[in-house]
């Protein structure tokens, strides 16, 4: 399995936030926090290494001000959004990591079982640990027939089992024998008020599948490494 944080964004509008509440707000002033945005951080929302020292200070006077009231005031880390690609996650973890559908505004695709065709495979997590049926006969030096026939129906063999001859290519049919190690890539959005509720409920200390704390921590590890203040102490902080 590996994760990628693509992308942070909406930094400089969680910024503008802060202001608007106290009418505080300028036009001006949200153009000096975009442009200076602009000039410390770049297209992906990682701080550059050329950041001038000025506007690097005011940077980060402003994260500071922003995660000091909005881990209560939870709206304004919301405009904050987290873009990330999971490659590999079996799909049962693949689907437990789905059951947050909502607080990723349903911003969430995955590897369809019914539009790709999937082998005889499974998830690096999964490897070593299990052996499907197909495996385990072809250790034995054992084969299957290539055809069963049932009441009269001819069922031919696929991965995992055999299919209605007739449907051997039905997308809806051959799914029905995939198993839920199969490997499956994703990605989803999210902002940062909602991914720390996904933080709390899928890390390390939890309860969750061995692979989807795997993909939960490494998520926080690569969103921490795009903006250091993004922390597990802010994770676990935010009310939401």
């Amino acid at each position: 399995m590996k994760v990628y944080v693509n992308e942070i964004t909406g930094i400089a509008d969680a910024f503008v936030s802060m202001f608007m509440s106290k009418r505080s707000w300028t036009r001006e002033k949200e153009l000096e926090i975009r442009r200076v945005c602009e000039r410390v951080l770049d297209r992906q929302g990682r701080i550059v290494p050329e950041a001038g020292q000025e506007e690097l200070s005011q940077y980060h006077k402003w994260l500071e001000s922003l995660l000091k009231w909005g881990w209560r005031h939870v709206t304004m880390l919301r405009y904050i959004d987290i873009c990330v690609t999971v490659e590999g996650l079996h799909r049962a973890g693949q689907d437990d990591w789905d059951s947050h559908a909502a607080r990723f505004n349903n911003r969430i695709i995955r590897s369809s079982t019914r539009l790709a065709d999937f082998g005889d495979e499974m998830s690096e997590w999964y490897q070593g640990k299990i052996l499907t049926t197909d495996n385990a006969l072809a250790l034995l030096g054992m084969e299957l027939p290539e055809t069963i026939e049932r009441e009269g129906e001819i069922f031919v063999k696929t991965v995992n089992g055999y299919i209605r001859e007739e449907m051997k290519e039905d997308p809806d049919v051959k799914r029905g024998l995939y198993m839920l190690s199969i490997p499956s890539n994703f990605i989803f959005k999210i902002n940062l008020t909602e991914w720390a509720h996904v933080y709390k409920e899928r890390n390390e200390k939890g309860s969750a599948n061995p692979e989807v704390k795997l993909c939960c921590e490494a998520i926080a590890d690569q969103i921490e490494a795009f903006q250091p203040a993004f922390n597990r102490e802010l994770f676990e902080k935010i009310r939401n």
